[in-house]
Order: C-alpha cells, then structure tokens, then sequence
C-alpha cells in the first residue's frame, strides 16, 4: 500500500465508496464523478501506478471480472466502454492503477 494513495485507502477499507465488486485481489466502486450513467472504477488492492507497472496477473484477474460486473451493473447486454488512463498526457489523474467501465447509454467516439 501506498501511505498517501487515496485508492489504496479505499481499497483497504479506510475511506468509504460506494462498493459494487470486492474479491481478495480488487474492489471496483462507483466514481464520485461519473462520466456516464454508469460509472464505475476497478481498482487493484495492492498498490500500481498504472498498467505498466502492474503485474500481468492483476490485470487478467481485473479484467476477467469484467462480464461479471457489467453484468450486476446491467450494461452487458447493451455493451460499456473501458479506459484505463496512464500518466499525465493519457489524462491519470490517481496515480494506482484504475480502469473505468462506463456504459448506461450510448458513447460517442472520440471521447475527447
């Protein structure tokens, strides 16, 4: 854990969230700002910076858990979007690695 990592905080349990998934590897919970009608975070409890730091193993667990939340959020059958920002230009804004599901209604591409 990251002594000062807001998401490191949330996935230990220490900060509240608004929790929709939780194994002994990851949490995912409702972001504060959501972008979408659904909008939702992934977030590893061992701390990463981001994808390139992340083991290979915590990734493929985060995202062979994907279906399974889509679909207690009730976005599979429609379909979602996920984004996972890394560093400054790629918009990182929490430096542990996060990855977005966002679905609900229709996106529009590019999102920027």
């Amino acid at each position: 854990m990251a002594e000062d990592c807001i998401f490191c905080k949330i996935a230990n349990g220490e900060i509240p969230s608004n929790k929709v998934y939780e194994d002994d590897k990851m949490v995912a919970f409702k972001d504060l700002a959501p972008a979408a009608p659904v909008h939702v975070l992934l977030v590893p409890k061992a701390h990463a910076k981001d994808i390139t730091e992340a083991s290979p193993e915590i990734v493929a667990h985060m995202m062979g858990k994907v279906k399974e939340i889509a679909a207690s959020l009730g976005v599979a059958e429609n379909g979602f979007r996920l984004v996972i920002n890394t560093g400054d230009d790629g918009g990182q804004t929490v430096k542990h690695l996060h990855i977005h599901l966002l679905g609900g209604k229709a996106l529009g591409w590019p999102p920027c």
